[in-house]
Formats: C-alpha cells, structure tokens, sequence
C-alpha cells in the first residue's frame, strides 16, 4: 500500500490560508472546485530541492538539461518511451507560451490553427494573440477525437496553400479523455497526408498514468512538438517551468526558437520539475491512488445529488466535465451553482462548441471538500 496520500493532508482552515487564485478568486463561502490547482502539499523531493536551493542561494538563471533528462528517465520508466532527446529540447516558461513559440516557428501571422472545442480556454486566447485564425473541429458526440471532421478541418483551413497547424490537447482538457494509439495515429496520418504540423499539450500526462501515449512515440509524428510539464502532476503551477520537446524530423526548427524564450523559465521552477520527475514518483502513486478514490466518490454522490447530470468518469487529469444540461439551468450552470450553492466550478462556454450547458469541476481535493460541494451544487435543484 502507498505511504503517500496527498489528497488527505489538509483541512479546509489550512487551505483558506492559501493566496493563490483557487483560494482567493471568491468568497470566503464559496467551495472553490474551478482553477486546476490540486489541493495538496508540495512532494517532499521538491520542498527539500527548492529548500536548498534557497539555502544555498542558488537563485539566479536557469542553466544545464537536468529537467530535460529527468523527463526523459521518467518517460522511459512510465510509458517504455525512449524517445526524448535531450538534445531536441528547449526550457520554456510555461506550456502555453512554448505552444505560441512552437506555432511561430512552423506558420505566419494570418495562418490557421486548427483547435478541438470544448476544449482548454487558452487555446484559444493564445492562438488570437499570435495572431493566427482559429479553425475548429469539434469533438465527436462521445466526447472523442472525431478523424473526419478533423481531415476536413485540415482540408478547409489549408485552401490556397495555407500552412495549417494543429493544436492537440493530449490528454484532453477538459473532458479527461485520454487517446489511444489508433487515435493519436491516425491524427499523424491525417497531419503527413495534409502537410499538418502538430504541436501537442501534454501538460496532463503524468496525471494519466500508465495508458497515457506521447504523441511523439506514435508512428508519424517525427515532425511534431510537444510540451511538457511537471506543473499539473504534483502541483507546481506557481512555479513556471515547461519543455518544448521536438520529434526528430523537428530539430532544425526547434533550433531557431529565440534565446529570449530561454529568460522566462524560472530556476527555481526548473529545480523543482526536475526534482519531481526524478524522486516524485512514489508521491505521483499516491496521488492517482487518491484521484481513484475521489472518482468513485464523485460517481456516487452525482448518482446522489444531481442524478440527471451526466459525466463520462474519464481518468485523464483530475478535473471532471460534467454534462448538466437536463438539470434545466440553462447554458451556464456554473453561474447558478456559484449564486444559489456557493460552489465555484468553471463554466463551460469558454471551452468553446459544446460546452454550453456543461460545468468542469476539479476533484483534486479532499473528500470532505468534495462530498460538500455536490451536496451544495444539488440543493440547488430543490
């Protein structure tokens, strides 16, 4: 049995004492399940890193592959992945502004980024403020990769000889849905035969344990990027740090990313991630020990509280998309579970086509916290 469970080493009046967004975006009265921060303490390995590194004053630029080859250990011990080059790496300050970089070494301003809605807000935000048209190719109605409307996205988008990017959300956000090999390749072949570069945010995938797939490992894909993270797994998203990771047919464009890119990552970020790739492993078991929990509890107490909402138990993070358009409260139930339940969940319409009527809510919390929000969110309907 797992010694770590990160999930049960708080209480409600040590978490209000946090200053983050989670905890300071509302009401004190408010249950805050909405912004993907996971309630937990810091995996020892990283406290003890950033801790000596303080210590020792070791607080200036960042330098050296360490996170890179971190990663890329943990990526062969986890999914048999051998496929991380150190050498086709770049640190970048966050996911999402290494997925702007990626785009800008690959397309022009004007050109079309094709995206997969209801999907991570942000992608659409940073597509806009790079100055590239956003195409869509909705999810399927099983909430899946959907290979036709996708084909006909590239199709649609590269007319007139366009350069067309896709933007992959791996696993996808928000409805936790992790692809499958036969997925992720036919995504690949569809990219080869439209001439479609793809850039993937795997921000999730130590979230999804053993299943998750790296795009880069499936057939294909040599020419891709993608961008990694430890932030989301153990919990780091205060301390920015990221890796645009290259295919091999990717290299020399990855060679041209800026040295500026290079400024934003915080040193200290990057001692962390590295500590939690190398030594945070056994904390990450515990952790979807936990999430594992907490999702037969929510299955219960919807079955409970709010039978009529529909949510697929998808593994891939620890955020649920929750289907809540029989529960009559028209296009935007978050707002009312916030007004009438004081329960902040996030609403579905920024995730795009699809997400009206849909809340996404963050399990990554206690069972205490979590048995009460529902429990709130359905007194609403009474």
């Amino acid at each position: 049995m797992n010694q770590y469970h990160p999930l049960r080493d708080l209480r409600l009046d040590e978490l209000r004492r946090r200053t983050s967004i989670k905890w300071r975006g509302h009401a004190a009265d408010v249950l805050p399940l909405w912004v993907a921060e996971m309630d937990t303490r810091p995996a020892d390995p990283i406290v003890r890193a950033v801790t000596l590194a303080m210590v020792d004053g070791d607080t200036g630029y960042p330098s050296g592959s360490g996170y890179a080859e971190a990663y890329a250990s943990f990526a062969h011990d986890r999914w048999g992945w051998d496929g991380v080059d150190v050498e086709r790496t770049a640190l970048v300050a966050d996911v999402m502004t290494g997925m702007v970089e990626a785009i800008a070494l690959v397309s022009e301003p004007g050109d079309p980024v094709v995206l997969n809605p209801p999907v991570y807000p942000p992608f659409f935000e940073f597509v806009k403020h790079a100055r590239r048209e956003v195409v869509e190719a909705p999810l399927g109605t099983d909430g899946r990769l959907d290979l036709a409307t996708i084909e006909a996205a590239f199709i649609r988008a590269g007319r007139g000889g366009r350069p067309v990017t896709y933007l992959l959300c791996n696993p996808h956000n928000p409805t936790a849905t992790i692809h499958t090999a036969e997925e992720l390749a036919g995504v690949a072949q569809l990219a080869a035969a439209h001439g479609v570069r793809v850039v993937v945010d795997e921000i999730h995938g130590p979230v999804a344990a053993e299943e998750f797939i790296p795009y880069l490992s499936v057939p294909g894909a040599a020419d891709a990027f993608s961008l990694v993270s430890a932030s989301k797994a153990w919990n780091l998203a205060g301390l920015k740090a990221a890796l645009l990771v290259a295919g091999p047919d990717a290299a020399t464009d990855l060679a041209r990313v800026p040295d500026v890119v290079s400024h934003g990552p915080s040193h200290l970020a990057a001692i962390a991630h590295t500590a939690a790739f190398r030594e945070g492993r056994p904390w990450l078991d515990g952790l979807q020990s936990d999430l594992a929990d907490n999702r037969a509890q929510l299955t219960e107490l919807l079955a409970t509280h709010l039978p009529a909402a529909r949510w697929g138990g998808c593994r891939g993070m620890f955020l649920a998309w929750i289907d809540c358009r029989a529960l009559g409260l028209g296009d935007d139930p978050a707002q009312v579970f916030l007004d009438r339940g004081r329960v902040a969940v996030n609403s579905g319409l920024p995730f795009g086509t699809g997400g009206a009527g849909h809340v996404r809510l963050n399990y990554g919390t206690t069972p205490e916290i979590l048995a009460d929000a529902v429990e709130r969110m359905g007194r609403v309907l009474l």
